[in-house]
């Protein structure tokens, strides 16, 4: 008879989810939107920090500084800024670019002249959209339910890769700061988080 062998169970283990840390000028679409990339079967973490009600880029990155100060950041993690540029002057968001410059995991999104610019390009190239109204009302045409407290992002979901290409048409010679005319650098974020899903 021979001898038993002692087989020892290894303990599953789970893949390191890595964690996006948001920080939004908006407190409901844009969480919302971001939420798409965070699920139990990715190995993506999506953490909005909302404005609360001040939403000028200055607060933005303030919210930001907070977080890392009081939970920290890994290297392998990444803080993100999504801002819209609309009425915001230069001189505020000079101060996001200069930050988000400091570490390599440090991100800056701005959406010239808004966010709803981003959502309108998983649809259209969104040409000739070049006022806040003009993003929301072409947006209403194709999310004829749309408003800022419920976003489909059903419907927004398969127009993903359309958008990325489509914001990357607008950014050719890719801005270093953010967009002057209408455009988004949202999609390097997007990107990110989509070559990240596991």
């Amino acid at each position: 008879m021979k001898g038993r062998r002692n087989f020892r169970r290894l303990p599953a283990t789970r893949p390191y989810r890595r964690l996006f840390v948001i920080a939004t000028e908006g407190d409901k679409t844009e969480p919302q939107y971001f939420a798409l990339f965070s699920s139990r079967t990715t190995t993506v973490t999506v953490n909005c920090l909302r404005s609360r009600g001040n939403s000028a880029p200055p607060e933005v990155l303030k919210r930001m500084k907070k977080y890392i100060e009081d939970k920290g950041l890994k290297r392998t993690d990444e803080a993100w800024l999504v801002v819209d540029k609309d009425q915001w002057q230069d001189d505020q968001l000079i101060q996001l670019q200069n930050w988000s410059t400091t570490q390599i995991n440090y991100g800056l999104a701005v959406s010239n002249p808004q966010f709803e610019l981003w959502l309108l390009m998983h649809f259209e190239d969104a040409t000739g959209a070049a006022t806040s109204r003009e993003c929301s009302e072409r947006l209403i045409r194709h999310l004829p339910n749309y408003d800022k407290g419920h976003l489909d992002t059903g419907k927004l979901k398969p127009g993903i890769a359309a958008a990325i290409d489509r914001a990357k048409q607008k950014d050719q010679s890719p801005c270093t700061d953010w967009p002057r005319s209408p455009g988004t650098t949202v999609y390097r974020l997007v990107e990110k988080l989509m070559n990240s899903q596991g």
